[in-house]
């Protein structure tokens, strides 16, 4: 009887050690899994052991935009030699991205010297190159269409510029300095909205503003967003570090939609020669008691512009609903008409705001 009264408290000793352990170990991961996040928890832990990253949303754009861009080679004469009757030619390079993919490329016109360029190569992102032909140029909106005969490209993604915010992540992919260069990635964000910029051939507004590094080479590349759609065609830099300018991709959509359709597209016309306001002030000092518009230099004859009554001299303000700073909004506006069209132009004359009214 004592003896298995001995075993018994034994045993019972045993099973209570094991049983402390078991709680002490309990207790020990309970603590462990509270240091972790909970469900409710947005961090996120990656762990690596260096076989393998995880992709970024600057590697994700670059991969998804990069076959789509292209690099824009030309050739135009600079004029007759000293000592000899032959032209200079002179070499340069910029970028473009293609838009349709039987072969239409978009870029800035003064990539294609505004389409007087004499020849024009394109180099695609397998390090194939093809001749191209400008189709379509516009210098005062700073735009060009380059068509290839060659099939099967990858059409980049276009997004909506109209949603763009300050802030927003901003990548250019383009050739900084030259094709050598190619492809190269750099980013950012949208610094600002709405900009004003000259240039040496024409005033431009309504541009998107960013700090993602832009060279000269990058002229005509595509500016995008975190989800790899274009946002702006990249057509200058300012003389200042981190202050790049693209054109709102908004601008193009019209004009490349009807150019792939029919092949040509030409814009409607008032039938005016004119000058931005801002221009004609900074040229002259004079004051004209008004901050925007155009000045309207000469209509001509038999013009939408004569017939709806335009006179020189009147300042126009808006067309439709659309404010009109510079030549660039005009020409802009312009070419969301067709034959048909019919809309409202305001002007400034003599003091007062009057409405005439267009017809294409």
């Amino acid at each position: 009887m004592k003896f298995r009264t001995f075993i018994l408290v034994v045993i019972v000793a045993i099973v209570s050690s094991f049983g402390g352990a078991f709680t002490t170990l309990k207790f020990s991961q309970n603590n462990t899994f509270n240091s972790q996040p909970t469900k409710a928890s947005t961090t996120t832990q990656i762990i690596s052991d260096g076989s393998s990253k995880s992709q970024n949303v600057y590697q994700a754009v670059a991969q998804k935009a990069s076959p789509s861009v292209v690099g824009i080679i030309t050739e135009e004469s600079s004029g007759s030699g000293l000592f000899s009757d032959s032209n200079q030619i002179t070499k340069s390079s910029g970028t473009g991205f293609v838009v349709d993919k039987r072969g239409y490329i978009l870029t800035n016109s003064h990539v294609v010297s505004d389409g007087q360029t004499k020849t024009v190569k394109v180099l695609f992102n397998d390090g194939t190159t093809t001749s191209g032909s400008v189709v379509w140029y516009d210098q005062s909106l700073d735009l060009a269409v380059v068509k290839v005969n060659k099939s099967n490209l990858v059409p980049a993604e276009l997004g909506d510029s109209d949603q763009v915010t300050v802030g927003d992540i901003a990548i250019a992919i383009g050739n900084p300095l030259g094709t050598d260069l190619r492809n190269s990635v750099t980013q950012g964000i949208i610094s600002g909205l709405n900009r004003d910029v000259s240039t040496q051939s024409s005033n431009m507004s309504g541009l998107l503003q960013t700090d993602a590094s832009i060279n000269s080479g990058n002229s005509g590349g595509p500016l995008l967003n975190q989800d790899g759609q274009v946002i702006g065609i990249n057509t200058a830099k300012a003389n200042a570090d981190n202050l790049g300018f693209s054109i709102p991709i908004n601008t193009a959509k019209t004009i490349v939609e009807k150019i792939v359709e029919g092949k040509t597209y030409v814009r409607p016309t008032l039938g005016i020669s004119g000058l931005d306001v801002k221009t004609y002030t900074s040229y002259t000092g004079q004051d004209l008691d008004i901050e925007n518009g155009i000045i309207v230099r000469s209509v001509k004859s038999g013009s939408v512009a004569s017939k709806a009554g335009l006179k020189a001299g009147d300042i126009i303000t808006k067309i439709g609903s659309t404010e009109i700073k510079t030549m660039n909004d005009l020409t802009k506006k312009l070419y969301s008409y067709s034959s048909g069209s019919k809309d409202t132009l305001t002007v400034y004359r003599n003091g007062k705001t009057i409405d005439l009214k267009i017809g294409f």
